[in-house]
């Protein structure tokens, strides 16, 4: 019965084929074929072997050349060219040997050669030594860290604050720390390297918004919330971050914040604000722009600075809620793997604290020489200034490009030089053009500090203006 049943399929099989339409014999025929020619043919073919000589051997290995390991730099690029200071850079500072006053550190409130911060520095010196040698995690915690920690804190009312030993890293650790891969973070396109550091650390999201431009900002938040009601699953475990810098340092404008609060509670977003300019600097007592603009320091996420303007020190600190705080003594890099920061300089930081907290005087001097230079500046041919009155490092940048940033950057550089030459210590902004999100045009920087007279400003302003007519007219 079973052979039957085999024979009875055959013979159904036979039936159908001489049924079956043309084309679809046709085709069944190409598509065998093919299956027969994929399985006996190689799947690459051999090239041909030319077997070399010694000698030929030897002559490809002579003509062989690597590729450089960096690309060629000229010599007379700025970072292999630069000036030499000696002695402190204070208000008077000395420049390849020529004695000039100081528009170029950033020395605001003067206090890098007060007697009362040298005194604290050395005798933390003497009781501590020079160094740590050791991150805070392995015996690189001293007393007088944890006593800076606490006076910041106080001083920002936040509840807790954490210090860093460099001032570059405080930002570029902390961001990472919070925002990972899958995050979306919106940044001001203006925003410092730092910055920038910290969120391709970071591997989040990044989706930049024009300078300033809380239209723009909106309109990005708005596309992300139809994108989450897409997907509201995967909006659920994703963390939305605004960063921004209270003045920015490479235009010298201040963030409009009241409105990126409104934001922030619209679209459920936090905000990292990087007050390094502002620190010291706004604000009746200096705690910066939230003391500006008279906002609760509450409604700020997370509050981050360096110590190396307004303080005279050197290294960062992260301030807010102590739950958010000390996450970054977990996975802050910067603050987990880095010796932690000399207690001289922790002890001189102190001293500043201090200084800043018995003379809230000082900030009104700051803002009205800021604002007497910013005036003195305006109308200089060729040049315009960029950034607030009350900004203490404004830029001046060319009114009319050259054609090239080369050109530019020399004819600015030319400007610099005619002031140094005069007795005026100015610098030229500088960049990493090649790794700059966004790259600010060339500029020359201005930096006021309290210790500057009003004659000194506008001796400044004048000779800038002489400069500008002598270089670029």
């Amino acid at each position: 019965a079973a052979g039957v049943g085999q024979q009875w399929v055959l013979v159904e099989m036979v039936q159908a084929f001489y049924e079956a339409p043309a084309y679809h014999l046709i085709l069944e025929g190409i598509l065998i074929l093919w299956i027969i020619r994929l399985l006996f043919s190689k799947t690459y073919k051999l090239q041909e072997r030319s077997d070399l000589t010694l000698k030929e051997k030897e002559e490809l290995i002579e003509e062989w050349q690597p590729e450089p390991l960096v690309p060629p730099v000229p010599k007379d690029h700025p970072a292999l060219n630069y000036n030499i200071v000696s002695g402190p850079p204070t208000h008077i500072i000395t420049v390849n040997g020529k004695e000039c006053i100081n528009f170029a550190s950033f020395n605001f409130l003067g206090l890098l050669n007060n007697e009362k911060v040298k005194s604290a520095a050395q005798a933390s010196l003497k009781k501590y030594g020079v160094g740590t040698c050791g991150p805070r995690g392995f015996y690189g915690t001293f007393d007088v860290h944890l006593e800076l920690e606490e006076r910041l804190a106080k001083f920002m009312r936040t509840e807790e604050a954490i210090i860093y030993s460099y001032g570059f890293a405080t930002i570029a650790s902390a961001i990472p720390a919070y925002s990972k891969r899958g995050d979306i973070v919106f940044v001001d396109e203006a925003a410092c390297f730092a910055i920038q550091k910290g969120l391709q650390a970071s591997r989040s999201n990044i989706k930049l918004f024009k300078h300033n431009d809380m239209a723009d900002l909106e309109r990005l938040l708005k596309e992300q919330e139809t994108e989450d009601q897409k997907n509201p699953r995967k909006a659920r475990v994703t963390r939305r971050f605004i960063v921004v810098e209270g003045l920015y340092m490479n235009t010298g404008d201040i963030c409009p914040l009241p409105e990126l609060i409104k934001l922030k509670y619209k679209y459920k977003v936090r905000i990292f604000l990087e007050e390094s300019l502002s620190f010291g600097v706004l604000g009746e007592h200096g705690r910066g722009i939230t003391e500006h603009f008279g906002i609760n320091i509450d409604d700020i996420d997370l509050i981050s600075a360096n110590m190396e303007h307004s303080l005279a020190s050197i290294g960062g600190f992260c301030c807010g809620r102590s739950f958010i705080i000390d996450h970054q003594r977990l996975s802050g890099q910067g603050y987990c793997f880095s010796a932690s920061l000399p207690p001289l300089l922790a002890a001189a930081a102190i001293e500043a604290l201090n200084i800043m907290e018995d003379n809230p005087d000082i900030f009104q001097t700051l803002r009205a020489k800021c604002e007497r230079i910013h005036k003195a500046l305006q109308g200089i041919s060729g040049l315009q200034v960029v950034g607030e009155s009350f900004s203490p490092a404004l830029h001046l940048q060319l009114e009319e490009s050259c054609g090239s940033r080369e050109n530019d950057v020399k004819l600015l550089k030319r400007v610099v030089d005619y002031c140094m030459n005069s007795g005026i210590a100015l610098t030229q902004a500088r960049y990493l053009e090649k790794e700059e999100k966004c790259l600010p045009p060339p500029s020359i920087r201005v930096v006021i500090t309290v210790e500057q007279t009003e004659q000194e400003l506008d001796r400044a302003a004048s000779l800038l203006k002489e400069a500008a007519q002598s270089v670029l007219n």
